[in-house]
């Protein structure tokens, strides 16, 4: 019982149906993008397979596009990515002490910010087996949905393809403006963000002795280094210090 048994695995196949959906409309965008650096949509579908993480499959795009070094690409998906580490840590104390590392690492490819979610609010003891289940349907739903993107924009018209791929500016303005609205710390961090941005890709010497990914990597840790310093997360209620 320590791994789970089979009801386990389904009630896992079961809960992911909602984020299985959701991530074959994002993961449809992310083939669209991958198609236009001329990605094949076996490359595509790879990508998603082994990365399983949008935020870090889009913007690892650009640097493919130019072939960019493995170092940049590295940190870039490292600074993206850490937050994983934390919700691996946080699902770490649900499962059994003596569960071995073969079933620590199978759960920890499939930690993503949906299947964090689900998992963390399951009540009592979190079994491989459910999140095994978890993890087998999200991804099914993340490699199809990439699949279908890079073959529709193989043969779609140039037009159609560049009004999809908006899709994900669309999904990431969705994602930032109600916490935008509802908190301070996040609408300056938001703000920051765009400043610097800015700044980095028009100042006469920035813009052009720092690629697009390193600016990424430098805004990611300037923006969240300042928002924890200057508006912490308060212990007792869990709010912003506002």
């Amino acid at each position: 019982m320590k791994v789970g048994t089979f009801k386990d695995f389904k009630e896992g196949c079961r809960d992911a149906l909602p984020i299985c959906l959701g991530y074959m409309a994002v993961s449809f965008a992310f083939g669209i993008e991958a198609s236009k650096i001329g990605m094949s949509v076996f490359q595509a579908a790879m990508t998603s397979l082994l990365n399983v993480t949008s935020a870090g499959q889009f913007s690892a795009l650009e640097i493919i596009a130019r072939n960019g070094s493995f170092i940049e690409l590295a940190i870039l998906q490292f600074i993206i990515n850490l937050r994983y580490m934390l919700m691996s840590c946080a699902l770490s104390q649900k499962l059994d002490p003596e569960l071995g590392t073969g079933h620590r690492m199978g759960i920890s490819y499939g930690v993503t910010d949906e299947i964090f979610g689900v998992s963390v609010l399951r009540k009592g003891r979190l079994y491989p087996a459910y999140s095994y289940g978890l993890i087998v349907t999200s991804v099914f739903g993340w490699v199809l949905g990439t699949s279908l993107g890079a073959f529709s924009g193989q043969i779609m018209p140039e037009r159609l393809i560049s009004c999809l791929g908006l899709a994900i500016y669309g999904m990431f303005i969705a994602i930032i403006i109600p916490d935008t609205r509802t908190s301070k710390a996040v609408m300056a961090v938001v703000l920051s963000a765009m400043a610097l941005s800015t700044v980095f890709t028009y100042a006469p010497i920035l813009g052009t002795a720092i690629s697009s990914g390193f600016r990424i990597i430098i805004i990611t840790v300037v923006a969240a280094a300042a928002a924890a310093f200057l508006a912490p997360v308060s212990d007792e209620n869990g709010g912003d210090k506002e």
